[in-house]
């Protein structure tokens, strides 16, 4: 079945939009306007209405009545959900994975620890790190599975670059180098078990808004 030009235009939209969150560009709490996207895009409102269902669909926006649609805030019960919705779901597409993981897929995932150790910055770091659960994880051949593990590092990465990007660290990732020993040793059940720990590591930081106050930001940091 052909895909609608409709429906092409709106998943263009959403990505955009998606990534603009994501990087933290359009703050938690800003109302999307229809019109002004719409204008953007050159598009109807069909398009955006979809783009925006879309990233409902991803937890990065809310529907609200008489008050339109607005990009998602979190707060630590968030980031806690999101942790463990995805210590669940990678053990259990790593466990499918393991029969299919080969010695060239291994060292594609130590590449990407290699390239999280020499990262400077969160956005770089954070591609890496999402490259080595891709990587492990992708053999597990459960396309739903992995759209849904997507959708949680997404979420994942939005909590940490509104926490971290202008204090970022340089950091050498010893989990992913623990999981990916475990599984070149065929220890399944040690690297699920270090898996699901990294996972669910959040870290807290205290920013400081333009008016000078203070509030508590937390993000998962694997």
């Amino acid at each position: 079945m052909k895909e609608r030009k409709e429906d092409t235009l709106a998943l263009r939209i959403s990505r955009v939009l998606a990534d603009r969150i994501i990087a933290g560009q359009i703050a938690p709490g800003t109302k999307l306007r229809q019109d002004h996207i719409a204008a953007e895009f050159g598009a109807s409102h069909v398009p955006v209405r979809e783009a925006f269902r879309r990233l409902e669909a991803q937890g990065l926006a809310v529907s609200e009545p008489r008050r339109g649609v607005r990009v998602a805030t979190f707060q630590l019960a968030e980031v806690k959900e999101v942790a463990e919705m995805r210590a669940a779901l990678e053990v259990l597409a790593l466990r499918h994975a393991a029969p299919n993981l080969d010695r060239e897929t291994l060292d594609l995932a130590e590449e990407a620890i290699r390239a999280g150790d020499a990262s400077r910055d969160v956005r770089s770091w954070e591609e890496a790190n999402r490259r080595f659960h891709r990587t492990i994880l992708t053999p597990c051949n459960m396309p739903r599975l992995l759209a849904t593990i997507d959708d949680l590092h997404a979420a994942s990465a939005r909590f940490l670059f509104v926490a971290w990007q202008a204090n970022w660290e340089a950091q050498t990732d010893h989990d992913h180098r623990a999981i990916l020993a475990a599984l070149r040793n065929g220890d399944l059940e040690a690297a699920c078990a270090m898996l699901a720990r990294h996972v669910q590591w959040i870290g807290h930081r205290n920013l400081r808004a333009a008016n000078g106050t203070t509030h508590s930001a937390f993000a998962i940091i694997g």
